[in-house]
């Protein structure tokens, strides 16, 4: 790895580790929709784990439509967030756990979110992973890293 790969990993973590909460972005009909989430990561950053009502509109965008966007942030909403803040945007594809996977990734998100025990455990939830495929990270203001976890750098591809 190089040394400014394992700089905007540390970054990303960061961000990630500092926060609980981001906005998933799914789509439907050419019309986004975004929901505040709870999420957790996998240590080497491949994976976000997130829980939602099998009800909801972002599960029912995610049954048509898999890719989606996480944004997560470190802001106050002050003045200081213009220069302090950042941002993480998560690009990736959402895939259903399979059983041997539900025990491991719920004990994970459950780390993170030991509060929402008996939301997850609740027949109505599902649990998503998201698999990442980009991380774009923003400081400063205007900058910018990127962080390509496939062969693809295109992250609109």
């Amino acid at each position: 790895m190089q040394s400014g790969e394992a700089d905007v990993r540390e970054r990303i973590v960061q961000v990630l580790e500092s926060q609980q909460l981001g906005v998933l972005a799914t789509e439907r009909n050419g019309q986004p929709y975004t929901s505040l989430m709870a999420f957790a990561h996998t240590p080497d950053l491949t994976r976000i784990v997130v829980a939602t009502g099998r009800a909801t509109r972002k599960h029912t965008n995610l049954l048509e439509q898999s890719r989606v966007s996480l944004l997560i942030d470190t802001r106050s909403n002050t003045e200081k967030d213009f220069h302090a803040a950042a941002a993480v945007t998560v690009i990736g594809e959402v895939v259903k756990l399979s059983e041997e996977e539900q025990q491991t990734y719920q004990s994970l998100y459950l780390r993170h979110h030991p509060y929402l025990e008996r939301f997850v455990e609740a027949p109505s939830t599902t649990m998503l992973l998201i698999k990442v495929r980009h991380y774009l990270i923003v400081n400063r203001f205007q900058n910018v890293m990127e962080l390509h976890l496939s062969d693809e750098t295109d992250i609109f591809a």
